[in-house]
């Protein structure tokens, strides 16, 4: 049964699925097994886990409903740093990556992306009324303001850096939902993680010192894709197949709009524009 499920999975035959042995081999190890184990950041919405142990968000809940096209039944989720998640799959501790992980050209050097999923600007959470006038991270570098990353080598940190800001000024947090408690306590000045995310961490502290301001200034449209291992090309492939047809019948954008995520944006994306050419 679940053989018929891969065949329907990827719109052949039975017969289609046996001419295509590396297809069949790496699947059905997922699906002997019943569930991937896949790498998330519990970062809402993008990745959440409940005080229960659940796991949702857009990302998981996007996964969930691929693999389930494909005959895998359900996903086991680890959360991980964004700094150990490629050093992960690639180690085999995880068979993917499903946490928002953006699409870049060095990235895609160390893993396969699968075509962009979730698309989200960067943001700054600042005190109300933004005091220190932050609206680029070229702003935090001249005005020796103090931000707030997620660790592990995430596109925050890197942005920071790039745009010349002191590394003792750059105040890397545990977890995502540090950084706003940091904020409130004056031991940062500003804050930065992707929109939705700040969006989320705001509601959730229901604090009228705090504000958000997007989208910063020189910083590109950011699209995550679920990673791969190398070896894994043909499992890949067979997850871009189930992904592409649930974007034309709309059931892709049935389950991220909810969260706050533009089906359209990540259709008008390719991997290879955002991996420079590398798939």
């Amino acid at each position: 049964m679940k053989q018929m499920n891969v065949a329907l999975a990827l719109g052949l035959g039975v017969a289609g699925v046996s001419a295509m042995p590396g297809i069949a081999a790496e699947l059905e190890e997922l699906q002997e097994q019943g569930f991937a184990r896949i790498a998330i950041a519990n970062e809402p919405p993008w990745t959440m886990v409940t005080t229960g142990g659940e796991v949702s968000g857009a990302a998981p809940d996007l996964a969930r409903a691929v693999l389930n096209r494909m005959g895998v039944e359900e996903v086991v989720a680890s959360v991980s740093e964004y700094g150990a998640m490629i050093p992960g799959v690639q180690a085999r501790r995880f068979d993917m990556v499903a946490a928002g992980l953006f699409i870049k050209p060095e990235r895609c050097e160390a893993v396969l992306f699968s075509e962009p999923d979730l698309c989200d600007a960067e943001s700054f959470m600042i005190l109300a009324g933004n005091p220190m006038g932050l609206q680029s991270f070229a702003d935090v570098a001249s005005s020796g303001a103090r931000i707030g990353v997620v660790g592990g080598g995430g596109t925050e940190e890197k942005l920071a850096i790039e745009a010349g800001v002191d590394r003792a000024n750059i105040v890397v947090v545990p977890d995502p939902q540090s950084g706003d408690n940091l904020l409130q306590d004056g031991r940062i000045d500003v804050y930065a993680l992707p929109v939705l995310s700040i969006s989320d961490l705001l509601q959730k502290a229901d604090d009228p010192s705090l504000a958000m301001f997007a989208p910063v200034e020189n910083t590109p449209i950011f699209c995550a894709g679920v990673a791969f291992r190398k070896q894994d090309g043909a499992l890949r492939d067979a997850y871009d197949v189930a992904l592409a047809e649930m974007k034309a019948s709309g059931v892709f954008a049935a389950i991220i709009e909810p969260y706050g995520y533009s089906a359209d944006a990540a259709m008008q994306q390719t991997r290879e524009n955002l991996c420079g050419g590398e798939n």
